[in-house]
């Protein structure tokens, strides 16, 4: 699976889950630091928001769909620490024309994430 260019900014890495879902890892570094010892607001951002492109993707298979973000609303829970933050997209709904993904982020601990994402995508198949 291919990701946006701003991936590879981000240095994320494709970890599927025991599913075969895509879990997206980002590292700590440069980067996507924010304060000293933090993760940038904006890069936890564009985690979650490439967390549920790679789920959308995840669940289109093959199907050379075009997508396009049409809103995003991000939750910020706490601050992410020095360390991988790790983020997976969940499709709620998925349409002829549009799809609604909520994706994740945490660190240590999945059922603590750190951000949270609504996205409406739409499509065009």
């Amino acid at each position: 699976m291919s990701l946006p260019p701003y991936a590879r900014l981000l240095g994320l890495r494709i970890e599927p889950n025991e599913e075969g879902a895509p879990v997206l890892v980002m590292p700590f570094g440069d980067k996507v630091m924010g304060r000293p010892g933090f993760v940038h607001g904006g890069a936890i951002g564009g985690l979650v928001e490439m967390a549920a492109v790679a789920a959308l993707r995840h669940a289109l298979g093959d199907e050379g769909a075009t997508i396009k973000p049409i809103n995003l609303t991000t939750d910020f829970m706490r601050g992410g620490k020095d360390g991988d933050t790790r983020a997976a997209g969940h499709v709620v709904r998925l349409g002829t024309r549009i799809a609604n993904v909520e994706a994740f982020a945490w660190q240590e601990d999945r059922n603590r994430p750190i951000a949270a994402a609504r996205i409406n995508f739409l499509l065009a198949r």
